[in-house]
């Protein structure tokens, strides 16, 4: 790929040049997402997850105004000192409307899920872990992540382990029906709320093996389908929080928001730590366990998509 706000690193071009299995990684996980040092452990242990599982991991990001395709461990750290807290200081958080503003201004930045999945896409890269989509926040039904619309438009495989529970989830998958995105459930047919295995509705499919979902979306794309297919993949059950646990303290974080005029993209960010606060830092152990396990699934997803990667017609 040639194109002149797109950096590829070496390994990234190898791999595609040679239909290697590559996972694409987000960035604003390190970024926003999880509080000095821990989130520098988690981008190293993702990475390391995808490569013990035989693939080649490419986080994206925002570096001096390039779309940077897979890093070094010293761009890991540099993205991992910094503050999003402060006014002038901090890394953007990149989404669609914000990569034109951010090269232009030669910014940094961390990728959400709708900005690692337009990045992704356009370097060729098929597969995607993270850790929750976004969706419609209770907060307010018109305060819909981008991350909806882009499953609806770009032909990728997303790995989760569902949307964030912090959102309004039925309202969520309906957005998804809507827009003819499938929703997979792996080894599952209950759509996982993050924190938790149950949330009590269900998905479109499950499939139970990484084998099945490459054919699953070899078929799709084959069809002449454009959307992405979201592959929700339960947190492991040791670190899993019920949902009866989990909804009154989602519920305060969600007043307390409210309360403060928190909104937009400062909204997610606020409501994870302050559930992370009520849970005495439980949430955030769940939160490691299944971007773990999620980097994982995308890696054996990616070498059976590696398999099939003549026979796609997108």
């Amino acid at each position: 790929m040639k194109h002149p706000n797109f950096k590829l690193a070496p390994e990234i071009i190898r791999a595609l040049d040679m239909s290697a299995p590559v996972v694409a990684l987000e960035s604003t996980v390190i970024t926003h997402g999880l509080p000095r040092p821990l989130n520098l452990e988690l981008a190293r242990k993702m990475e390391k997850q995808v490569r013990d599982a035989g693939a080649i991991p490419a986080t994206i990001a925002l570096l001096d105004g390039k779309i940077r395709i897979g890093l070094s461990d010293q761009e890991l750290v540099r993205l991992s000192e910094s503050d999003s807290t402060l006014p002038t200081g901090g890394f953007a958080k990149v989404s669609h409307r914000d990569f034109a503003a951010a090269i232009v201004k030669k910014a940094d930045g961390g990728t959400t899920v709708a900005g690692t999945m337009y990045a992704a896409n356009m370097a060729g890269i098929k597969v995607f872990a993270t850790g929750g989509i976004g969706g419609v926040h209770k907060e307010s039904a018109f305060d819909i992540s981008t991350d909806l619309r882009s499953l609806a438009e770009i032909p990728t495989i997303v790995i989760c382990a569902g949307a964030k529970a912090i959102l309004d989830l039925p309202a969520t998958l309906e957005y998804l029906e809507t827009m003819g995105v499938p929703v997979i459930g792996y080894k599952t047919d209950e759509f996982p709320a993050f924190y938790s295995r149950e949330s009590g509705l269900d998905v479109s499919a499950r499939l139970d093996s990484p084998t099945e979902i490459a054919d699953f979306a070899k078929v799709h794309w084959n069809l002449g389908m454009r959307s992405g297919i979201l592959v929700t993949n339960p947190i492991p059950e040791t670190e899993a929080i019920s949902k009866s646990e989990m909804e009154p303290m989602i519920a305060q974080a969600s007043a307390e928001a409210i309360a403060q005029g928190i909104h937009g993209q400062k909204l997610t960010p606020f409501l994870l730590s302050r559930i992370s606060e009520l849970t005495r830092g439980k949430s955030l152990k769940a939160n490691l366990s299944l971007l773990l396990n999620n980097a994982r699934l995308a890696a054996e997803i990616a070498k059976e998509m590696s398999v099939r990667k003549n026979e796609w017609a997108i």
